[in-house]
């Protein structure tokens, strides 16, 4: 549970970071939803994979190069999904924090983190 609450701590550190390159993106240089998500994306997932590694899994004794990989495939299929929702949602003339907050939400708990704690973050000791 201990596992499970960190893991959503350090979520929502990333969802701070990728919403206000989101934000930022759009509101100041008018940048498309989807590629300002993409970006936002980007951004939050380097912050989690590292407070991830370090804090929430405390997988630092594997090999980080091994484990970026794994995060970068799972990550690639976050971005997609997020991607998606945020392409399909927006055309509902929904808001588009309101579309991001729903797709990622629904993304991480669906997705992310049963992949990051069973595939990615997974050591021998588990």
């Amino acid at each position: 549970m201990l596992t499970f609450l960190k893991a959503n701590a350090a979520s929502l550190i990333s969802s701070f970071f990728d919403y206000l390159v989101t934000i930022i993106a759009v509101q100041i240089f008018s940048i498309n939803v989807v590629v300002a998500s993409v970006g936002g994306n980007i951004c939050g997932g380097v912050i989690n994979f590292t407070l991830g590694r370090r804090w929430v899994f405390v997988a630092r004794d594997e090999n980080k190069v091994r484990q970026a990989g794994r995060y970068i495939l799972v990550w690639i299929g976050y971005i997609l999904l997020n991607s998606c929702g945020m392409y399909f949602l927006t055309k509902t003339n929904i808001n588009y924090l309101v579309v991001k907050t729903v797709v990622s939400i629904l993304v991480a708990f669906g997705y992310n983190y049963p992949l990051q704690k069973n595939f990615v973050f997974k050591t021998q000791s588990k």
